[in-house]
């Protein structure tokens, strides 16, 4: 998730004239900083202990530090006892969850919060349900399908404009859509060389045949992201309002009820509708493809 926040940053359109702002907010730490050889401070700590003395957004911008390219990053500490104590000290400040929303708010200005894994009771929980945008990351073998779809009813829930989005490999993109009952906005491919060279990592893996696309991959979600949500009073099928638009990505079948598909307008894409219960473990190992590929044990949550 920390990977794709750095690589929408870098891929976010007009970013030269757009001020970008990555915000690790996740309670089992950060990564930036080590990665890119950043301060320990400022950051997420001495915004929290800011935050209760100063309500205005400019405060937050007092405690980022750039990143190559020109983001900036609100950088949470590595140890997850520390980051989770700074972060729930800035939720439970009365205007604290409100600050980077606030940020967000201000004009050529993007906050790309990487919220974490969204475990039950999360204090980034207050941040993610002030999104404008909410993308649930999650892997495609089985064990991760079993966690995301767990809990995917329940975070679509959380914003208006809900989007999930594969990675990796695994499953088929179709079945994991069949099983899951909801439409992907897209899948971020298997590119290790360039998620290193993203990461602030020097030396790169050697790309394996079949590997990229991930830039591209990122760029078309970073133009998704930033076309505005259509006004609710735009012309649309019933069907289609049933199930809510993700603007920006190619028209795709949906399974909206059994027996039955949606076919949403062209330069849109579902959003999360909510999951079909029970859904406690998705029967993809009965008959499907694997692809050769063992299941993963990363990614146990799907990530916001």
């Amino acid at each position: 998730m920390t990977t794709l926040a750095v690589a929408l940053a870098a891929q976010w359109p007009q970013a030269e004239s757009t001020r970008r702002l990555i915000a690790e907010v996740d309670p089992s730490g950060g990564d930036l900083a080590m990665r890119f050889g950043l301060s320990a401070t400022p950051g997420l700590v001495s915004l929290a202990a800011a935050a209760r003395r100063t309500h205005g957004p400019g405060v937050v911008w007092e405690h980022t530090q750039a990143l190559p390219g020109g983001a900036r990053v609100l950088a949470a500490p590595p140890g997850g006892g520390h980051a989770r104590a700074a972060l729930s000290t800035l939720t439970a400040t009365p205007n604290g969850p409100s600050l980077l929303h606030a940020v967000a708010g201000e004009a050529g200005v993007v906050v790309l919060a990487d919220c974490g894994r969204v475990d039950p009771g999360s204090p980034a929980e207050a941040i993610a349900r002030r999104a404008d945008a909410l993308v649930l990351v999650t892997g495609t073998q089985g064990d991760d399908l079993a966690h995301t779809a767990a809990r995917l009813g329940e975070l679509a829930g959380w914003t208006p404009r809900p989007g999930l989005l594969l990675t990796g490999e695994g499953y088929p993109t179709v079945d994991v859509e069949r099983e899951l009952g909801v439409s992907a906005i897209g899948r971020l491919p298997h590119d290790p060389a360039a998620a290193a060279l993203i990461s602030g990592h020097r030396r790169a893996p050697a790309r394996r045949r079949g590997s990229g696309g991930l830039a591209r991959q990122t760029a078309a979600l970073a133009r998704a992201l930033a076309t505005p949500a259509a006004p609710p009073s735009v012309a649309a099928p019933p069907q289609a309002h049933a199930v809510g638009m993700v603007p920006g990505v190619p028209a795709q079948q949906v399974r909206h009820q059994p027996g039955t598909t949606v076919s949403t307008p062209i330069g849109h894409r579902p959003s999360i509708p909510p999951l079909r219960p029970p859904m406690p473990v998705p029967p993809l190992g009965n008959g499907l493809s694997r692809n050769g590929h063992q299941p993963s044990t990363f990614g146990k949550e799907p990530l916001p």
